[in-house]
């Protein structure tokens, strides 16, 4: 697939490839931390009888 590109730009396509995926994952994991630490101090029983008490009133 890279064979028609010059060894020195196949090296820079990895590198600039393998910084996006980083940078996805980076970015992923942040945006999960944000998600489930704030939640009311991570408290699993409150948590799982509010979720449960959601379910019941959807």
């Amino acid at each position: 697939m890279l064979e028609q590109f010059s060894p020195d730009l196949q090296f820079i396509i990895v590198i600039v490839i393998l910084a996006i995926l980083f940078l996805a994952v980076f970015l992923n994991n942040k945006k999960n931390k944000k998600k489930h630490y704030g939640r009311k101090n991570r408290n699993f029983r409150r948590n799982f009888y509010d979720k449960k008490q959601n379910k019941k009133e959807a």
